[in-house]
Formats: C-alpha cells, sequence, structure tokens
C-alpha cells in the first residue's frame, strides 16, 4: 500500500479542487487550513451568492507578467469542463448578467458543503486551525513546522492564496515558503479594491451612488476607462467600475505617479444631448435657486460640489445660458477627483503577482526548481477580472494539479 503523502495547504477554491482531483486518483491527501472552516473566500463571494466562474472565458480577463502561461494552464479548460466538474459534485449553475455563473441555490454554502463533502468522501483528510509555520525539504521528503506539529509529505501543493482581505485568513505565509525553497517573487498590489483620495468634498457625497464612467488618468495620460456603478465615499471612492480599474491605479500609485479619475456621472447623455435637456427646462422669468433647479437632474448631494468645480455664477434659473449651462455639463460629464491610495489589502478581492510563472510548468502547475513542489490558485502571478475571472484560475490550476498523472 502506498504510504507517502500529498498535503496541500489552503482548503480555498483551489486547494479543495486539487485535493478531490488527487484523491480521486487514488493519492492519499492532507489539506491543512489556517482557519477554523474551509473556504472563507468562497462563502463571502457574490455577497454570498458565489460568482463561481464566467461562461465567456478570455485570455484578455487575465493578467500577469507572463501572458503565455497563464494561456496554457487555461487551454483545454475552458467553461464547460468546470461546469462537468461541479455537475460531477451535483452542483448545477445558472446565468446571470454578463456571463456570470451561479450555483442554482444561489448560496455560496452550497459550493463550499458539496466541495468538502466530496473530499470527505474520495479520503482527503482536511485539519482546520492548522497554521503552517515553516516549510523545508530534506531529500525527496518535505517537513512542515505546524502548530498542530509536524508534518511530512512526498508531495507539496501551496495554494495559500495571497494577502488580498486578510480578515478571511489571506496572508505572505505561501510566498515565504516558496521563496525559501528558491522560488522569486513578481511585485504584488491589492486589486479589485477601492480607492481613497484627500479631497474633502467626496465625504460631503459618501453614500451617493451613480451609474457612471470613471476614466484613469496616470501624470496626465489616459490609462483606461470603465463602467459601472460609482459609489463616493468618507474614504473615497468605490463601486464596481472603479472595482474594475482599480488594478491599473494600483499599480501606478505604487510606482508613485499621479492618479486622477475623470468620473461621467451621465454617461446615457453625450454631452449634446445633455446641453439641450438642461437648456429645454429653463424657465427664463423663474427665481428658483440653482441648487433647487438641478435637483430635477443631480443628486442634491452633488450638486454643490458641481457648481463649485463648474465655477458657475448663476444664482437663480433665469440666469442659466448657454456658456452658464456649458460649464454644469462638462463639470458632470468630467468631474475630477485625485486618487492618492488605495484600501490595501483588506479591502482588496485579489492580489496582482506572486509566484514568477515563469519557474513553473504550465501543465502540471509543478516548480521547475523544486520536483514534487506544486502551486495553485492566487499564489501565481496571475489575476482575473471581477466576474468569476479569479475563480476559473482558481478552479484550473486546482484540476490541473488532480489530474497530473505523476506518480507518487
Amino acid at each position: 500500500m502506498n504510504t507517502k503523502k500529498i498535503i496541500i495547504v489552503g482548503a480555498g477554491a483551489s486547494g479543495l479542487v486539487a485535493a478531490i482531483g488527487c484523491a480521486r486518483a487514488g493519492k492519499s491527501v492532507t489539506v491543512l487550513e489556517q482557519n477554523n472552516k474551509i473556504g472563507k473566500k468562497i462563502l463571502v463571494s457574490g455577497n454570498g451568492k458565489c460568482n463561481i466562474d464566467n461562461k465567456y472565458i478570455n485570455l484578455n480577463r487575465f493578467h500577469s507578467q507572463n501572458p503565455d502561461f497563464a494561456a496554457k494552464v487555461l487551454k483545454g479548460y475552458e467553461f464547460p469542463v468546470i461546469e462537468k466538474f461541479f455537475s460531477s459534485l451535483g452542483l448545477a449553475l445558472i446565468e446571470g448578467k454578463e456571463g456570470k455563473m451561479f450555483p442554482m441555490s444561489l448560496q455560496a454554502t452550497s459550493v463550499v458543503e458539496l466541495l468538502e463533502y466530496e473530499a470527505k468522501r474520495a479520503g482527503v483528510h482536511i485539519v482546520c486551525n492548522c497554521a503552517v509555520a515553516r516549510v523545508d525539504k530534506k531529500g525527496s521528503t518535505f517537513i512542515l513546522e505546524t502548530s498542530q506539529g509536524t508534518k511530512n509529505c512526498s508531495q507539496l501543493v501551496l495554494a495559500s492564496g495571497s494577502p488580498a482581505a486578510p480578515q478571511l485568513g489571506g496572508s505572505n505565509s505561501g510566498y515565504a515558503f516558496a521563496t525559501k525553497l528558491g522560488h522569486t517573487l513578481t511585485p504584488r498590489h491589492p486589486s479589485l479594491v477601492q480607492l481613497c483620495s484627500e479631497e474633502s468634498w467626496v465625504k460631503k457625497c459618501a453614500g451617493v451612488k451613480v451609474a457612471g464612467v470613471a476614466k484613469l488618468y496616470a501624470n496626465g495620460e489616459y490609462i483606461t476607462e470603465k463602467k459601472g456603478d460609482i459609489l463616493f465615499t468618507n474614504y473615497g471612492i468605490s463601486g464596481l467600475a472603479i472595482l474594475d480599474l482599480s488594478r491599473e491605479a494600483s499599480t501606478r500609485l505604487a510606482n508613485f505617479d499621479y492618479c486622477e479619475l475623470h468620473l461621467d456621472l451621465m454617461p446615457e447623455y453625450s454631452k449634446e444631448k445633455l446641453t439641450h435637456l438642461l437648456l429645454s427646462r429653463v424657465q427664463k422669468e423663474s427665481e428658483k435657486p440653482i441648487e433647487l433647479w438641478l435637483q430635477g437632474v443631480l443628486n442634491k448631494k452633488l450638486i454643490t460640489i458641481i457648481l463649485k468645480h463648474s465655477r458657475s455664477r448663476a444664482k437663480q434659473e433665469k440666469e442659466l445660458n448657454r456658456k452658464e449651462i456649458n460649464k454644469l455639463v462638462h463639470t458632470i460629464k468630467h468631474l475630477k477627483l485625485s486618487i492618492n491610495d488605495t484600501r490595501g489589502f483588506k479591502g482588496a478581492e485579489v492580489s496582482t503577482g506572486g509566484i514568477d510563472t515563469s519557474e513553473v510548468n504550465p501543465q502540471t502547475m509543478e516548480s521547475k526548481l523544486v520536483p514534487n513542489l506544486f502551486f495553485a490558485g492566487e499564489i501565481l502571478d496571475v489575476d482575473g477580472d471581477r466576474g468569476g475571472f479569479n475563480f476559473h484560475w482558481a478552479w484550473v490550476t486546482g484540476l490541473r494539479i488532480g489530474d497530473n498523472k505523476k506518480d507518487l
């Protein structure tokens, strides 16, 4: 009987899938999880509904310093493969907006509990509250010092995630183990994260959410733009549009670039249409205060900001002319907000960077430097866009390890 063992560090998305695949292949698998329960990130994803994947997998939705690696890993593991895997667990999926896939129950707990059941059914031994403090390799044996004693294995999978969301167990531990074993790292920055501003006016409109377009500029150069919810907060700005461009913002801020957002608060109207709309609403004899007049089209909290930034001289409705309207339109379509920081890893859903993928075999996820050392999920220098792409990466890397035919 084979007594050699695989230890997987991390009972998140990639670790659990790798464990199931390895155990189904008849291997002896132990998963070590530092938290008191498995799958914490899965449980909070999609506001508890778990955006488990995306139906429309495209390479441009994944980011890495080595995009060729991501392409090789993902090849042959498109969404139908993931759907088939979850179907084997008894989990049916349904499609939401933008190709987002969810469990039919719309409960993240369904995903975690079915993964846990299948892992245990296949013979996986899951140990919670087990933090790994040190990893060494002597000969062909990995030696792990943990909070529950020393553990040995012949194959080691690091699926310990990134520093993102430390409140859910995110940490740098996997990076430390990998570098001690000889691997190198690419720069890590928060991504899918809220942005901070030192401008005082954002606090005055905290809580206001609009469907808009956010354009990112760095040192005056246009970088990217995203459409979606924009939420003003006490610390700065959030919302789906902001999360979607935060990867670029985070990277630029880390390079000490001056970052600024140009916000279009009414993207459904062109400049011309908005000008016409506002002009058509002006009553020439009305003494209505301009602040009250603007409440017909704008959130009340935004009005004083728009008036200040536009430098409008009009105090009453009757004082509005094309020139004053143009000032208002320009500001509504190009409201500027300087950005000085992100909310850090605590606010981030994922991290950029990680293990240098040139040191990893994309077919098996095995280290090219250390035999029988494998990597899965976010620990690698690949991160995805919002909408299920990071989960897709986790599932695929886990499946690749589980599908590996290398004999123990």
